[in-house]
């Protein structure tokens, strides 16, 4: 049984970004990914970069299967870049298999062709990521017709007849996606508005944008039945008390994801999982099993790469430096939804701020007010940023606006400095950006 002193199960951010430190500061370490395609992770393979690309090329116009092939090209680059950054290092290995426990310290590792071997490592460290949600429907299952996310960027051709179950963040970004290339796009989920916690000013904005768009929303409705045939996918769904059906060419799951922790044969092992399947871990991500750790999605918590990257600082920390540094320090997060235009958010909305007990000052714009907008000819959408009446700090902000996901990192600078609005407020900005809609933006706060 040959002997490592790390070994990485599962080529992600966090995983390969851990592997190629652990290799370049001068120990050996084993990366264990099951698929050739996977190299990099989900975000580069099969979620963040190949979904934007598609996003981007759709807004810009090009035709569906020029769009796919540019998106197919890029991720196979990155996926060999991200290989080599590991594998070409003196120190690291990279093998094809699944890997399950056999103890603590112990893996059989399984390759496609069906051989095994055994290895054993000090320290091992999970990073398998998550894999698509399918609910409990009568009929629900991936196929040539009921698509997951990857599978719907893999199509061949552009579909016609769309259906995509469940409005989170990967159902929207696909339905206004697909939408933007031609398809006939209807979205399905059970609450009775998209974005439920949004601010409700968002919440409007957004559902009449992607209306406008030519997207079909079939709000509060339970899809009861998928029959699928060689050519169309069936959905028969119940909305204000009638039974429906409506049939399409294909149908995308985005049910949401779930920790890839099940196959890894924890059971022979003290690691412990949640409720929800994820590896439990502590704040420094170490599991039940002193000399295991847990990085990424499988260990159930925020879904996001830059959470994944965060996850190795803390390794490595843990490994070579003071070991203070938590997930406790995660004190704002921000994310983008990236619709046309993107929506971003951090912190707390106004609902929840006052719901916690603070005073409040409400700041509100308009994208139309902004000349930035003006030249990008998309003047859709609203800031807004919830500031603490006391301590001038900002408590929260939705950006619904081109470049989004770029404003809200200022935002998400000046909450985790502890600065008040006042600075964003008074910065100088380059101009023409939407980042200098912060100086109006902070002016005077709405009348409450």
């Amino acid at each position: 049984m040959e002997h490592f002193t790390n070994i990485v199960i599962g080529f992600g951010k966090g995983g390969k970004t851990l592997a190629k430190f652990l290799a370049t500061h001068h120990q050996d370490v084993l990366v264990v990914e099951r698929s050739a395609q996977m190299y990099g992770g989900t975000c580069i393979n099969v979620g963040c970069l190949p979904s934007k690309n598609l996003i981007l090329n759709g807004q810009k116009g090009v035709p569906f299967a020029q769009a796919t092939q540019k998106r197919a090209e890029m991720t196979a680059q990155l996926r060999q870049k991200n290989y080599h950054l590991v594998a070409d290092e003196p120190r690291a290995q990279v093998v094809n298999a699944t890997a399950q426990f056999l103890n603590e310290h112990s893996l059989l590792l399984t390759a496609p062709d069906g051989q095994t071997e055994q290895v054993s490592g000090e320290r091992i460290f999970i990073n398998t990521g998550a894999t698509p949600r399918i609910p409990a429907i009568p009929g629900l299952k991936l196929g040539e017709r009921v698509l997951d996310s990857q599978q719907a960027m893999e199509l061949p051709q552009q579909p016609h007849r769309l259906a995509i179950l469940g409005g989170g963040p990967i159902g929207l970004e696909f339905a206004a996606m697909f939408a933007s290339y031609g398809s006939q796009v209807t979205l399905f989920d059970p609450h009775e508005q998209l974005l439920h916690g949004f601010e409700p000013e968002v919440q409007t904005a957004v559902t009449a944008d992607l209306q406008a768009s030519g997207l079909t929303l079939q709000l509060a409705s339970q899809v009861s039945q998928v029959t699928t045939t060689t050519d169309t996918v069936t959905l028969t769904y119940h909305q204000a008390g009638q039974t429906q059906t409506a049939q399409f060419d294909y149908l995308l799951v985005a049910t949401g994801r779930q920790p890839n922790a099940a196959e890894l044969g924890l059971s022979n092992t003290t690691i412990a999982t949640t409720p929800t399947g994820a590896i439990k871990v502590d704040e420094h991500l170490r599991t039940t099993a002193p000399n295991v750790w847990a990085l990424g999605d499988v260990n159930g918590g925020p879904q996001f790469t830059y959470i994944s990257l965060d996850d190795f600082r803390i390794v490595k920390d843990q490994l070579f430096g003071s070991g203070t540094r938590s997930t406790a320090d995660r004190h704002f997060i921000p994310t983008t939804t990236f619709l046309t235009p993107p929506l971003a958010t951090i912190g707390l909305t106004q609902a929840a701020a006052q719901a916690a007990g603070h005073q409040v000052l409400v700041f509100q714009l308009k994208t139309q007010a902004i000349p930035k907008a003006r030249v990008m000819e998309d003047q859709r959408g609203l800031y807004k940023v919830i500031v603490d009446q006391d301590s001038h700090e900002i408590l929260g902000a939705t950006l619904y606006a081109q470049e989004a996901h770029e404003v809200i990192n200022l935002i998400a600078l000046a909450m985790n400095g502890h600065l008040k609005y006042e600075l964003l407020r008074d910065m100088l900005y380059t101009h023409p950006t939407m980042a200098e809609a912060l100086n109006d933006l902070f002016q005077t706060p709405l009348q409450q």
